[in-house]
């Protein structure tokens, strides 16, 4: 802290340059040795007041590209801590901070500084307004796109996790996102791709206008809802079939692609049900059945063949067998997680029986049918 205090108190003049090298030499050894995996070094770090001095040296012209550089990587390291360590650094002003330095050219200065943002804007603390405070921000994030692969997965992944509400979407929609973003699908960078593909997701959602361009999009040539259903395929990561199926299904709840279009019946509804399996981690499960409860609810003849669609009905049953009996389980980090998500199972299995037997009595009489040790834990959890 006291070399850093010694650069921002001296004189540009006066032994400037040594004074910079010993500055860049620290930050870039000790102070980074000290923070990386380290908590309770980055919150000293943060108490003794290093985030006001970082900032301060990150945002002086007079400092060398390689000091802010080394700036910008320290703060990214402080940002990767605790909770109370984002609130500290968003407190200071580290945001309007290092949006300014995408103003930068140096593009490994950029990437630092998105790098940096990026951490903190997917934290649950931050406040994702934030991002839109400057109406400037946004069109020069899209311009920034095209200048790397790392820049493409800092934005898409901002993007994906500030657009919150219809007044994000349409300011994200108005400056170019779907016509900058879609080029993204077919990158060679895994990370590009899913995140533009979460970029989809949640700007379709509940959005006819955003979903009603989606479909007249072309990515090399291909339509862009063939683009989402090669991504379901078995062979590509959970991850991104889920997700693909969660663009197809908004896309189609509001109202850009038909109920009975083949790529709904034959490919988004096998693919959900594939995520509501026992294979699959829990929180997969959770989701895909939440995003099969909504692509279905206002369509009888989609409940239908989910309702025969590899015995969906009866596969629901193991949504209430978790936690697993304690007495069986030596791994207490499995337990806890059992634990965590035993009501969020719970949760989405009667989401997904409402939505199935909202229309049809036949597929009601299915559910009451069943073993009768299921209908009796569903009457206990209140789902009957």
């Amino acid at each position: 802290i006291s070399c850093l205090t010694t650069i921002e108190t001296s004189e540009p003049a006066a032994n400037s340059r040594r004074t910079v090298i010993s500055t860049c030499t620290f930050i870039d050894s000790d102070m980074k040795n000290a923070v990386i995996g380290n908590n309770r070094q980055k919150a000293n770090l943060i108490v003794l007041g290093a985030v006001p001095r970082l900032l301060y040296l990150l945002q002086q012209s007079s400092s060398s590209l390689e000091l802010r550089t080394e700036c910008a990587v320290v703060l990214g390291s402080l940002s990767m801590g605790t909770e109370n360590n984002i609130k500290s650094l968003v407190d200071c002003h580290i945001i309007p901070a290092l949006l300014q330095g995408l103003l930068c050219s140096d593009l490994i200065f950029i990437e630092a500084c998105l790098r940096c943002l990026r951490t903190i804007f997917i934290s649950p603390v931050t406040p994702v307004q934030l991002l839109y405070t400057d109406p400037t921000v946004i069109p020069h994030l899209m311009s920034l796109l095209s200048r790397s692969q790392h820049t493409q997965e800092y934005i898409t992944q901002i993007f994906a996790h500030c657009c919150k509400t219809p007044e994000h979407q349409t300011v994200l929609f108005n400056h170019g996102a779907i016509q900058n973003i879609a080029p993204l699908l077919i990158s060679p960078s895994y990370k590009v791709r899913m995140q533009a593909l979460k970029c989809f997701s949640v700007l379709a959602y509940e959005n006819a206008q955003v979903s009603m361009t989606l479909v007249n999009v072309l990515v090399d040539g291909e339509q862009l809802s063939q683009v989402f259903v090669r991504m379901m395929q078995r062979d590509k990561p959970i991850e991104m079939q889920l997700t693909a199926a969660k663009c197809l299904t908004y896309m189609c709840r509001a109202g850009a692609i038909r109920t009975d279009d083949n790529c709904i019946v034959l490919k988004t509804l096998p693919c959900l049900v594939r995520m509501c399996s026992k294979e699959r981690l829990l929180e997969e499960r959770v989701e895909g059945a939440e995003t099969l409860a909504y692509l279905m609810e206002p369509d009888i003849e989609l409940q239908r063949i989910a309702s025969v669609t590899d015995h969906l009905v009866s596969m629901l049953a193991d949504y209430f067998k978790y936690p697993s009996s304690v007495s069986a389980i030596t791994d207490i980090k499995r337990l806890d997680h059992d634990l965590k998500h035993a009501h969020e199972l719970r949760q989405a299995a009667f989401k997904l029986y409402a939505s199935l037997g909202s229309n049809d009595e036949d597929i009601r009489k299915k559910v009451i049918e069943l073993k009768p040790p299921l209908y009796t834990t569903m009457q206990k959890f209140g789902g009957l």
